[in-house]
């Protein structure tokens, strides 16, 4: 039975052997002079990858282009039986686009369907295509060139998002709110200082896929099964014309080797994370205890029963994809954990984890960049609750240390004395009377309660890295310089 392309070239569920409307030829007739008898039908339906790795459809058409050009360079193809499959390849490839193109299963994946479908084209050429290769190192090629893709397109969603934080971060480079530690308030911060926060995050992510597309980016396409060719290839024309630094260096680790698409999780995993944790922001700060940001109703959802509730789903999914994308990881190390060299059909199961995975954090970072530009920052509401549970006590005792010169650990003492004197009144540090402060201190003048407000605080803090408003815009425009973004 075949299975027709979407125009996204998609994931799209295999048909059952039992659907076909036809039984299984003898055997697969692009590879099957071996066998006698066609497959079980189980056995057609676990072996067929066809179902998913169809989206290695562009992958697969510039490795044929780049190998027939090699193919023609040293004499192993004819200019005429180059210029037909390259005709036939760019023929397949509007097919695939406009949807004409039929999947066929019995065909197992996306190699044999497009070379089938060549040799249905151009003829005897088609089938001259696959000298000095095999699906080992085509598969490993299309499939790191699939990668690449998709870092690249990943990349530049993250660094939207880096954008989005760093404007947000400047309109609100002054704002205070309360700084958490075990989600407790600790010391006032900016909500910019808070956002900057994630665009580092953000940037060490785009380091690390940077870094995973640097190390993927050499070529397998020459190392054929295993153990390369003796066909006298040019493997560096091959990878040069497919936008890889060089060749890899052994035919039995480039047909084995899936550490590109681990590494590859593996940053993704951690921007996951990331992600997660900016959502898990959103949802406590849209609950009405804190109150610190609202979503329009495009980000937000209704309750069928309750009509009041604003539900921060689009945050709430987002955290939960995070789940998704490390399983993806930790299901593919599980794969490859016990395999001996070289290839092993397990193998196959490489792929839609990465292709899930990546679907994942695509709309996750679309999401969370839709949700920065649409919330509004309740100032109001955060500044009220930047000074609550004596969020300025570490001000205090710097103070100390400062004016009265007393030790820090003393400096310590003192204050944790005065939180309690407040605590037990059920006032604020700063509505302590300065005979107060001083029964447990008698050094401390007026001048103490110059440092307890919301706003001494954060402008104090102006080390580099520090929350002071100055600082936290000067970050901000510096980050949108780098990104090549105005504020």
């Amino acid at each position: 039975m075949s299975l027709e392309a979407d125009e996204a070239g998609g994931k799209r569920a295999a048909p059952t052997a039992a659907a076909s409307a036809s039984p299984p030829p003898p055997s697969n007739a692009q590879w099957g002079g071996r066998f006698a008898g066609g497959p079980a039908a189980i056995m057609q339906e676990i072996n067929a990858s066809i179902g998913f790795d169809r989206a290695l459809w562009r992958q697969d058409i510039r490795g044929s282009l780049a190998h027939a050009a090699m193919l023609l360079k040293v004499g192993l193809l004819l200019p005429d039986e180059e210029q037909a499959i390259r005709e036939g390849l760019h023929g397949i490839a509007v097919e695939i686009e406009e949807g004409r193109f039929r999947f066929d299963i019995a065909l197992e994946d996306i190699h044999m369907n497009i070379e089938a479908r060549l040799s249905e084209r151009v003829g005897e050429p088609g089938k001259r295509l696959h000298t000095a290769r095999s699906r080992n190192d085509q598969v490993a090629t299309d499939f790191r060139l699939w990668v690449r893709d998709a870092i690249d397109g990943l990349d530049g969603q993250v660094a939207a998002l880096m954008r989005s934080l760093a404007r947000r971060a400047a309109e609100h480079a002054a704002d205070p709110m309360p700084g958490f530690t075990h989600l407790q308030t600790a010391q006032p911060v900016t909500f910019g200082h808070h956002l900057l926060a994630y665009v580092e995050m953000l940037s060490r992510d785009r380091g690390r896929l940077a870094d995973a597309r640097r190390r993927l980016n050499e070529c397998p396409l020459g190392s054929a099964a295993l153990a390369g060719t003796s066909f006298p290839i040019d493997r560096r024309l091959t990878a040069e014309l497919l936008g890889f630094d060089r060749p890899t260096a052994n035919s039995l680790d480039a047909v084995s080797d899936r550490d590109f698409a681990l590494e590859y999780l593996a940053a993704l995993s951690i921007l996951a994370m990331h992600l997660s944790r900016f959502a898990e922001e959103i949802v406590i700060w849209c609950s009405a205890p804190f109150g610190f940001i609202q979503l329009s109703d495009g980000f937000t959802t209704g309750s069928s029963i309750m009509p009041q509730k604003r539900n921060p789903d689009a945050a709430e999914l987002t955290r939960a994809k995070g789940g998704r994308i490390t399983g993806a990881l930790v299901g593919l190390l599980t794969v490859m954990k016990g395999l001996p060299l070289a290839y092993a059909k397990d193998m196959q199961e490489d792929k839609e984890p990465v292709f899930d995975a990546t679907d994942a954090a695509t709309l996750c970072l679309a999401a969370t960049d839709g949700m920065v530009r649409d919330m509004r920052a309740r100032t109001d509401r955060m500044r009220a609750l930047a000074g609550s549970g004596f969020s300025t006590a570490t001000d205090l005792a710097d103070w100390l240390v400062r004016a009265l010169r007393l030790p820090f650990r003393t400096a310590h003492h003192v204050t944790g004395r005065l939180v309690a004197a407040a605590e037990r009144k059920g006032v604020d540090l700063a509505d302590l009377s300065l005979a107060e402060m001083q029964a447990e201190e008698p050094r401390i003048t007026q001048e103490l309660f110059g440092v307890l407000t919301v706003d001494a605080s954060v402008a104090s803090r102006r080390s580099e890295g520090g929350t002071a408003p100055e600082r936290v815009a000067a970050q901000a425009a510096a980050w949108l310089e780098r990104l090549g973004a105005a504020a």
